[in-house]
């Protein structure tokens, strides 16, 4: 992305958008009983408050009666349904994960199987996006953890612990080509979580091949461990590469959240926020969805930023917008569209018999 004479000042920025993420698929209910959502119920109504504090987009997990991760597909048709009716302007993004979390104690944290992922493709009624990870890679949610950040949750318990440590994102070629076929074909919009410039480069080439034509919505995944930093550094240079045709927005974990946040307004991105994101305020106190997006409202409002409306997001995120041919694609997102000349001794080289 280019930032031009002018791009800091608020009159030259999308209005922000911010993404809420409440629901905490790692975490267990005790962590923060006050703001986990548990029941059905109470999973609607956390939705309803992140919208009325000014969340736009709901980075959207499932939990079953018991608060356990849910897995089951048609839970969340279940619930999806029930968000559908009670925000029906927000931008529904389901977690491509589905659940992470272990299934029991000293189990694993695992993604779910490549057919499974899948399935997200099928939901009803349709969501408006679904998360998709680019290449397979580590994802140790704890190695930025302190011990404060531990300290009276479940993460305290060395199970716990253990199992996030080792835990693996798979997202392959095959499964990348596939899941991005099947969401296409039902009209669903793919929200990109890259978590280091590499994956940048690969979903360039997937739009150059013609595997992925529409608009390209991103998220920088900030949580080390296997992930980029959450530092200034490496995010100005995942921004560079990042073109001027898409959006991005900036994500980190536990008290990075904050300052990540505050320079991506400042710099006209956009933002998210939650309790699947950072369960503490700046001064180290639980701080709720809620409470942490009226914060980033209020921030963007001190700047002069204005807040996206819900329908002001879709269009800032394009929804419902796909493209035609690779040249549309790469035009839309303003990639250069031209390779350099090729040598023709090059060009017309012949494997030698």
């Amino acid at each position: 992305m280019h930032f031009l004479d002018g791009a800091l000042l608020p009159e030259n920025q999308e209005k922000l958008v911010i993404t809420a993420a409440p629901y905490g698929p790692q975490w267990e209910p005790g962590d923060f009983r006050s703001d986990i959502p548990v029941t059905i119920a109470e999973q609607v109504q956390k939705a309803v408050d992140c919208y009325n504090a000014g969340a736009t987009v709901l980075h959207f997990h499932v939990r079953e009666d018991d608060g356990s991760g849910c897995k089951n597909l048609d839970r969340f048709n279940e619930v999806l349904s029930r968000l559908k009716q009670a925000v029906p302007d927000m931008i529904i993004q389901v977690g491509g994960s589905i659940s992470f979390a272990p299934v029991e104690e000293g189990a694993n944290a695992e993604w779910l199987s490549d057919e499974t992922r899948h399935m997200l493709a099928r939901l009803k009624p349709t969501p408006e996006q679904v998360t998709v990870a680019i290449n397979t890679g580590q994802m140790n949610m704890v190695e930025l953890m302190t011990p404060e950040d531990r300290a009276g949750t479940s993460f305290a318990r060395k199970a716990v612990y253990d199992a996030y440590e080792e835990m693996i994102v798979p997202a392959g070629p095959a499964w990348l080509r596939e899941h991005l076929a099947q969401l296409s074909a039902n009209g669903i919009q793919p929200h990109f979580q890259i978590t280091q410039k590499s994956g940048l480069v690969t979903l360039e080439r997937l739009i150059r091949e013609g595997v992925y034509k529409g608009p390209m919505n991103v998220n920088w995944v900030a949580l080390s461990g296997g992930f980029d930093n959450p530092d200034p550094y490496s995010m100005m240079e995942f921004i560079r590469l990042v073109p001027d045709g898409s959006t991005l927005t900036l994500e980190a974990q536990m008290r990075a959240c904050l300052p990540i946040n505050a320079m991506a307004i400042a710099m006209g991105l956009h933002v998210r926020c939650g309790i699947e994101d950072t369960l503490w305020g700046p001064s180290g106190d639980h701080m709720s969805s809620v409470q942490q997006i009226e914060q980033l409202v209020r921030i963007s409002r001190e700047l002069g930023r204005g807040v996206a409306s819900a329908k002001e997001a879709r269009k800032i995120f394009k929804i419902g917008t796909q493209y035609q041919t690779v040249e549309q694609t790469l035009s839309e997102l303003r990639y250069p569209s031209a390779r350099r000349p090729v040598h023709p001794a090059l060009a017309e080289r012949k494997v030698a018999a």
